[in-house]
């Protein structure tokens, strides 16, 4: 991972921005880091996305009935949560065949 100052990054923008498109580059003030530049390509792989697009009307109603259901499927003891390791790699799973299709 690439690091410049911000002096560098301000002063050099044109490079600033090419590093950020090869790979992620740490930007310092001080000697302490103080941000992160990545590519667009890079970001939409990430929640970044997720944290800045506009939610469609009704969105949040619709997830707190998901949510909700599982939950009252949890407390009935119809289904059951998963150990943190499990579901993290079920979504790993998931993650990476969604990645893989959007390759193709």
């Amino acid at each position: 991972m690439k690091t410049m100052t911000a002096r560098d990054a301000k002063n050099h923008f044109g490079e600033f921005l090419d590093a950020a498109r090869r790979e992620p580059v740490v930007v310092t003030k001080n000697d302490r880091p103080i941000g992160i530049m990545i590519s667009i390509e890079d970001a939409a792989d990430t929640l970044i996305p997720e944290m800045f697009m506009e939610r469609e009307p009704g969105y949040e109603a619709w997830l707190a009935s998901k949510v909700g259901a599982t939950m009252a499927r949890v407390d009935a003891g119809t289904t059951a949560t998963l150990p943190h390791a499990d579901a993290m790699a079920s979504l790993r799973s998931r993650v990476e065949t969604k990645l893989a299709r959007k390759a193709q």
